[in-house]
């Protein structure tokens, strides 16, 4: 018996993995965390016990895993996005170890990597920015020391910010004095579900941008200067000049 923590990917049900499909298709029970995993992920499933989680707490969670494992049936713990960002499955996965309940993750698509591919956009790009920053605004829990939003902005990276949208005001309050008013920023909603929607702007406009379209939860917020760039360097990988093990001199 395992337990596999399947990343159903962002919104869009065909953008879950083909290992993910299979495994949910497969497995006789199916915990799915309902609010933000749509139903459609589930469709093709032969599983004899599905139970939405969006209700349940930890300890009622754990339950059912140890109930299936004394049954000997595998469990597939679907989570949205990526199962290891912002999944909450390292307390899952503690209980789990103290059990000696067997678990795999199966990676899934962020919704970072749905927000670029909405927005057209390569977030790291030569000359601009080589680095991204994924991270949450500290609301309801604190940020690690070292973790505050105006300690990752003096990087000037591309930043992509979780669980922020209702708090845009001080998240652009805090990123302002270390990428400027004209710094790109987007702020994308439910991406890659049938009513996505989002709003582009710099950080002088974005909170009137995003008042406008009456964003209040469930978006992503990106921002940094790979966002619409146009005047960078080509990188050195297919470069006519640059020899590699499969293009050799």
């Amino acid at each position: 018996m395992t337990v596999y923590f399947i990343g159903a990917g962002p919104g869009d049900p065909e953008l879950i993995t083909v290992k993910g499909q299979r495994l949910l298709r497969q497995c006789p029970v199916i915990l799915y965390a309902g609010s933000l995993v749509p139903a459609e992920v589930l469709e093709g499933h032969r599983a004899e016990q599905v139970v939405n989680t969006a209700e349940l707490n930890l300890r009622e969670i754990i339950e059912l895993i140890h109930a299936a494992h004394r049954n000997g049936r595998d469990v597939a713990r679907v989570h949205s996005g990526d199962p290891s960002l912002y999944g909450a499955i390292g307390e899952q996965i503690r209980q789990l170890r103290a059990l000696d309940i067997p678990f795999q993750i199966i990676p899934g698509v962020t919704a970072t990597a749905a927000c670029a591919a909405l927005l057209e956009s390569e977030l790291t790009l030569p000359d601009i920015s080589q680095t991204l920053i994924l991270t949450r605004y500290a609301h309801r829990s604190p940020m690690p020391e070292g973790e505050q939003l105006h300690d990752l902005a003096r990087h000037r990276a591309t930043m992509a910010i979780h669980l922020g949208v209702s708090h845009l005001a001080q998240i652009v309050a805090e990123l302002l004095p270390h990428y400027g008013p004209d710094c790109p920023v987007a702020v994308v909603h439910r991406a890659s579900w049938p009513d996505q929607d989002w709003a582009c702007g710099t950080l002088a406009d974005i909170e009137e941008k995003v008042c406008a379209k009456g964003f209040t939860r469930t978006a992503l917020i990106l921002v940094g200067r790979v966002l619409g760039a146009e005047a960078f360097s080509d990188s050195a990988l297919y470069h006519a000049e640059h020899r590699h093990l499969y293009r050799p001199s």
